[in-house]
């Protein structure tokens, strides 16, 4: 069935006492906002995975932000999606878009990550989105389309159902610009076209999509009313407990 998910990517920030004490702010306010209408999920960095998950109760699920691409070996820094599978993370966050860019991580490399991921029983939160450049020149679904057929169209059917889908327009994180609801929508709803094509209308309508695009407590309600779109991938205001649990009961 189709989730809705509210996940917060703390990305490179928080100290490990800071992570810990914003963990438990996170779940004594989920906690107290009773019946939820999404699943809560945290992601913090590496360092935090384990300290995290102490501290979170059974409606806050952990994600990484990262898995390497090989099972095992001689990769200085890297951390397997065995070693979070042996430490009881249920999610890995995958192709994020400051991956893609800044560390120059491929469509080919993504696709391992997945499947290194989905060997591992971790459901992947796999990343896709445009630039600006390619947005302002009207190739957006084609760079969307290419991004998922690339990284994830090799699965089965019964593994691509495992996976979460994320779209960030990149174009709209940081710039000044800012992505509508209905722009939002339109490639959410592109997305499940283009699942519904490869894997058929069950599986297209049980995947859950999320929207990465600078949501927040002030626009995740119209954003979260648009009929293709599951959630978000939380940024910023996950780090400040008020803020995110805002977000989460947007629904």
């Amino acid at each position: 069935m189709r989730k809705n998910i509210v996940a917060g990517n703390w990305k490179m920030n928080k100290s490990l006492a800071e992570g810990i004490q914003l963990a438990k702010d996170v779940n004594v306010a989920v906690e107290a906002a009773g019946a939820l209408k999404c699943d809560v999920v945290v992601a913090p960095p590496f360092l935090h995975l384990t300290e995290v998950s102490k501290v979170t109760g059974p409606k806050v699920s952990v994600s990484a932000q990262n898995c390497a691409a090989e099972a095992s070996g001689a990769y200085t820094g890297e951390v397997s999606a065995a070693m979070l599978q042996s430490a009881n993370i249920p999610y890995v966050i995958i192709g994020h878009s400051e991956r893609r860019s800044y560390y120059g991580e491929t469509d080919a490399i993504l696709a391992k990550k997945a499947d290194l991921a989905l060997i591992n029983g971790l459901k992947p939160i796999f990343c896709i989105g445009e630039e600006l450049s390619q947005r302002d020149s009207g190739k957006y679904f084609d760079v969307v389309g290419q991004q998922i057929e690339n990284g994830l169209f090799h699965l089965s059917a019964n593994d691509f159902a495992k996976a979460v889908i994320a779209y960030e327009p990149v174009w709209a994180i940081g710039t000044g610009r800012t992505a509508t609801a209905g722009q939002a929508q339109e490639v959410h709803a592109f997305i499940r076209k283009t699942i519904a094509a490869k894997y058929g209308e069950e599986v297209a309508g049980n995947t859950t999509i999320l929207y990465g695009g600078s949501c927040n407590e002030n626009n995740a309600r119209e954003l979260f009313a648009c009929p293709d779109i599951d959630g978000g991938l939380i940024g910023g205001a996950s780090l400040v407990a008020d803020k995110f649990i805002r977000i989460v009961t947007s629904f």
